[in-house]
């Protein structure tokens, strides 16, 4: 009963590791698929005194990933009867060409301060406006979520590995016996320490198995999917092939790392 106490310990401590990690890797997701339609939806306008073409647009940076002209048609159309036609023939000449620039990626702040500078260096373009006050506002908001992630992420690892070490410092007391006979017959310390890194590794696989389980329970009912549609969101937060294997490696490494450690620690003590 104490063993299976003890590997079911070990079980949730690397359960607790794998959960912490595939949380952080699915905020990750979520924050580059929200910074995909940012960039879709963010455009920069700008302001000239002649036509450019997308291809001159691109050359400028290449940052800029297509432009469209702002139709000024609209505006023209309800001057029709309030101004004769030759009026509105020069006014047409003479209105500045309005564009809107859309990036290949979400830029940062300061990508979008160069990218103005750049553009006001033409002597045709009049005014550039990007929108930063409130572009800085959701950016930074958006790496400060995954900020706290991270550093909650990496204090649940650091503590659960603590506790890892502490029970196999148990296993190994619970065997120590059997390694110690086996050190009389001449084993070596890898042949002695096999039991350990036996128990390790198979809890390793028991913990990342629960760990896809809890996963695929979480996407048959659906309500992170529902709680992400809200904010136009859709990706997949657990991929059963590249997110199990990387959580069996991670699982395998922590295990038997630790491992490692208490039998080295335990050699150099003897």
């Amino acid at each position: 009963m104490k063993s299976l106490k003890n590997h079911i310990s070990l079980i949730i401590a690397l359960f607790t590791v794998l959960f912490a990690v595939q949380i952080y890797v699915a905020v990750d997701r979520t924050i580059a698929a929200y910074e995909t339609n940012l960039k879709n939806d963010y455009s920069i306008i700008v302001v000239s005194n002649k036509a450019f073409t997308p291809v001159e647009f691109k050359a400028m940076d290449t940052l800029i990933e297509r432009s469209e002209a702002i139709a000024t048609d609209q505006v023209l159309n309800r001057l029709q009867g309030e101004m004769t036609q030759k009026n509105l023939d020069l006014l047409k000449l003479t209105l500045p060409k309005f564009y809107r620039l859309y990036l290949n990626r979400f830029p940062t702040p300061s990508e979008i301060q160069n990218l103005q500078k750049r553009l006001q260096k033409n002597p045709a373009i009049v005014r550039v406006e990007g929108y930063a006050q409130t572009h800085d506002t959701v950016y930074k908001l958006m790496l400060l979520f995954k900020d706290v992630v991270q550093v909650f992420s990496i204090a649940i690892a650091a503590v659960t590995s603590l506790l890892i070490l502490k029970e196999m410092r148990l296993w190994q007391f619970q065997h120590s016996e059997r390694m110690s006979i086996m050190a009389l017959f001449g084993a070596p310390v890898w042949l002695r320490s096999a039991v350990l890194f036996r128990l390790a590794i198979v809890d390793a696989i028991i913990a990342t198995a629960i760990l896809c389980l809890t996963f695929f329970i979480i996407g048959e009912y659906g309500w992170m999917d529902l709680l992400l549609q809200t904010v136009g969101i859709k990706i997949q937060l657990f991929n059963f092939i590249d997110d199990s294997i990387r959580s069996l490696l991670i699982a395998l490494g922590v295990s038997i790392v630790l491992t490692m450690t208490i039998v080295i620690g335990n050699e150099e003590e003897e």
